[in-house]
């Protein structure tokens, strides 16, 4: 799940795959905004039929604690 994660990170917000890490901070490492944040979120529910509570998005600091969301919501 990190590699998706990283990798529509990566595009959406014109960064080097390689300079993405579970401990990237989304906003303040990687420069992303909340729009940028929920449309991560969006893309992710329709590559993977699911669907994120808004309360969630709140709580999406790092690169890791989105994964960490997404896997838990995988099993």
């Amino acid at each position: 799940m990190f590699e998706e994660v990283k990798k529509i990170l990566a595009k959406q917000l014109r960064r080097d795959p390689e300079s993405i890490t579970l401990e990237s901070d989304i906003k303040k490492d990687l420069g992303a905004d909340s729009l940028d944040i929920l449309q991560l979120l969006m893309r992710v529910e329709d590559d993977y039929g699911i669907v994120i509570p808004d309360q969630a998005l709140a709580g999406f600091k790092t690169v890791g604690d989105v994964v960490a969301f997404l896997d838990n919501l995988k099993k």
